[in-house]
């Protein structure tokens, strides 16, 4: 058995503002729980309800801007910038800006619905 697992298919995971969302590494589609790796593209004017997940996320971003408030501080990640916004804390998503946003996220543990928090409207 070999020591390494190829993806050469991500599963694309279904979200609201038509942000897309495709997941290599989780619990989706290879069904690792420890470490999540997904590609996202967050198109001008997505935002997202605040969140307080019960993981890590390394956000890696490749092109355009986010916006991004976590807990009462508001800060802009820029193309070739990278964040790590711990668990427990209090984080919101947005691309306010007129250019979509490339960007790669990796979760520890891996993303699911059930860590992630999500504030309700």
């Amino acid at each position: 058995m070999p020591g390494y697992k190829k993806i050469t298919k991500p599963s694309k995971i279904p979200v609201l503002g038509n942000k897309i969302i495709e997941e290599y590494f989780g619990r989706l589609n290879t069904g690792h729980e420890k470490l999540s790796v997904a590609h996202m593209i967050a198109p001008p004017g997505w935002t997202e309800p605040a969140q307080t997940p019960d993981f890590d996320e390394v956000t890696i971003l490749l092109s355009g801007k986010m916006s991004i408030k976590i807990e009462e501080e508001k800060l802009t990640l820029s193309a070739g910038e990278v964040i790590l916004v711990e668990k427990g804390n209090r984080v919101q998503y947005e691309n306010p800006f007129e250019e979509e946003a490339e960007l790669w996220s990796i979760c520890m543990p891996a993303f699911s619905p059930e860590l992630v928090n999500r504030d309700v409207k």
